[in-house]
C-alpha cells in the first residue's frame, strides 16, 4: 500500500495510504479532504477531481484518455502536471507521490 502525500488549497500536506485498486480521487476524498468534490463519482464526466501532479511520477500514470483531455480543457487551473484523479487507478508506483488538489474553476 503506497503512500502519497495531499496538498490541500491552503497549501497543508498530508500523508495517507493508497489502497491499490482503488482511484486516488477515492482514496484523496475518502481521507477527509472536502474540497476535492467529485461531482460524478468517478465516472470521468465533470474536472472536479482535477489534481496536479509531481512532475517526477507522471510517465508511472496510465496515458491520458481524449475524454480527461477534453474535461481538463475546461479547467483555467490545468498545466502541465494536470490530471483528473478518478482516471488515475492506484499502483504500488505512486509511493511517495505528492498531489495538489486543484483550485475550484
Amino acid at each position: 500500500m503506497p503512500n502519497v502525500v495531499v496538498i490541500n488549497h491552503a497549501g497543508e500536506e498530508k500523508t495517507v495510504n493508497a489502497s491499490t485498486g482503488r482511484t486516488l480521487m477515492e482514496v484523496i476524498r475518502d481521507n477527509g479532504f472536502d474540497e476535492l468534490l467529485a461531482l460524478c463519482g468517478g465516472c470521468c464526466s465533470c474536472a472536479t477531481c482535477h489534481v496536479h501532479i509531481d512532475p517526477a511520477y507522471l510517465d508511472r500514470l496510465p496515458k491520458m484518455s481524449e475524454d480527461e483531455n477534453d474535461l481538463l480543457d475546461s479547467s483555467s487551473h490545468r498545466d502541465g502536471n494536470s490530471r483528473l484523479s478518478c482516471q488515475l487507478p492506484v499502483t504500488d508506483a505512486f509511493e511517495g507521490m505528492r498531489v495538489t488538489i486543484a483550485q475550484e474553476d
